[in-house]
């Protein structure tokens, strides 16, 4: 998945209201970017870290950049905008390039399942069990090569681990998968000190059959695509 539009350097100033960001460009201006990440951003965003952020002169849109990635500095990235992973493994399912799941020729996005639920991807083959796909974007890393997740509590994320378990339970594929927008990462693990009641949901589906994948991600300021399959501790 390629940026719509060339990406720009900028440093952090500060995040506030989870979805805004101040910036400074590098010819000084200072710009509000829209932080598409609803969590908390651990380690992400202290004040003078290097970002990269989406230009766009879209009419009905207020703010005119968003930011997209982290810039570590030392030839890492980490991409923070949550919409993306869906997007870049979107296009990764249709061309069957995640090898736990290229069995199946159609992919449909946010389909709505159980009580109140949308699953992100339902794929389907004849001959094959349907698969539900819940996709979580990964970006917290406190160990050096290890992400984790959540890095906040999340509700949301145990109900949907509840819904995937009553899906095994129907003879169903399915299929929880961590894309790690982490370029530094090598392994996959749940932050059970964050979210306790989150850790448990997850043992709880694992043995209720819900598949676990996690995948990495190639990230630079021109665009992110799906890498390697990792790892899940």
């Amino acid at each position: 998945m390629r940026f719509q539009t060339p990406l720009v350097p900028a440093r952090l100033l500060r995040r506030y209201k989870r979805f805004l960001a101040d910036m400074r460009l590098e010819d000084g201006r200072e710009v509000t970017a829209h932080c598409a990440n609803p969590g908390s951003m651990l380690g992400l965003a202290e004040p003078g870290v290097k970002t990269w952020l989406e230009p766009n002169d879209d009419p009905r849109k207020k703010l005119k950049y968003g930011w997209r990635l982290v810039d570590h500095e030392n030839g890492h990235f980490t991409g923070v905008d949550t919409s993306v992973p869906n997007r870049a493994l979107k296009a990764a399912l249709e061309a069957r390039q995640v090898p736990a799941l290229a069995g199946y020729g159609t992919v449909r996005p946010e389909v709505r399942y159980g009580v109140n639920s949308r699953i992100d991807f339902l794929l389907s083959e004849e001959g094959a069990p349907t698969a539900y796909v819940e996709v979580k974007s990964v970006t917290l890393s406190r160990q050096p090569g290890l992400a984790e997740f959540p890095d906040s509590v999340t509700a949301r994320g145990a109900k949907h681990l509840a819904a995937l378990s009553e899906m095994a339970a129907q003879g169903h594929r399915a299929v929880m998968l961590f894309l790690v927008q982490r370029t530094d990462a090598a392994r996959v693990g749940v932050a059970g000190d964050i979210d306790p009641a989150y850790a448990r949901a997850f043992d709880a589906a694992r043995a209720a059959g819900v598949e676990v994948l996690a995948h990495g991600t190639t990230i630079g300021p021109e665009g992110v695509a799906l890498g390697a399959e990792l790892p899940v501790i």
